[in-house]
C-alpha cells in the first residue's frame, strides 16, 4: 500500500479521507464533506473513487436508510500501518549508523523537547524544569 501511495495511486485527499474515517467512521456523507470542507457531491466523488480503489465502502445508517455511511476498508486502514511500518524501518536504518555518544545526544534531545511540549501545553506549570540547554 505504501508504494501505491509514493507511486501516485492515493491522493493526500484521500489520505485526508482516511486519516478523518480511521478515528471517527463510520460517518455520514454529509458530515464527511463537512470534514473536508466541501459539498456533498465534491465528497460522493472522492468517495466513489476510492471506493472503486477499496479504500472505503458505503452502506446505510440501520434506523434511516437515506443516510449514507462511509467508513474504512481493511485495506483504507492498512495504509496507516503500512506508512508507519515505513517510517519505522527508516528510522531504525538511521539509528543503527549512530554512535552510543550521538544516541544518547539525541535522547537527551528529545526529552527536551518532550519537556518543552508539555510546558507550552501547560502540563507542567510555571514550575517546570526549563527546556533550554545551558550555554
Amino acid at each position: 500500500m505504501f508504494r501505491r501511495w509514493v507511486a501516485g495511486s492515493l491522493s493526500i485527499v484521500h489520505l485526508h479521507v482516511l486519516s478523518i474515517l480511521e478515528s471517527d467512521a463510520p460517518l455520514p456523507m454529509g458530515k464527511l464533506a463537512e470534514a473536508l470542507d466541501v459539498s456533498i457531491a465534491s465528497a460522493t466523488g472522492i468517495v466513489d473513487r476510492m471506493e472503486q480503489r477499496g479504500l472505503v465502502e458505503r452502506g446505510q445508517q440501520a434506523d434511516d436508510r437515506r443516510v449514507v455511511l462511509v467508513q474504512p476498508t481493511v485495506a483504507g486502514l492498512a495504509v496507516f500501518s503500512d506508512l508507519d511500518q515505513n517510517r519505522r524501518a527508516g528510522v531504525a536504518r538511521l539509528l543503527e549508523r549512530m554512535t552510543d555518544a550521538e544516541l544518547a545526544a539525541l535522547l537527551k534531545g528529545l526529552r527536551a523537547m518532550s519537556a518543552a511540549r508539555a510546558a507550552e501545553h501547560g502540563k507542567l506549570g510555571d514550575h517546570g524544569k526549563h527546556c533550554r540547554p545551558a550555554r
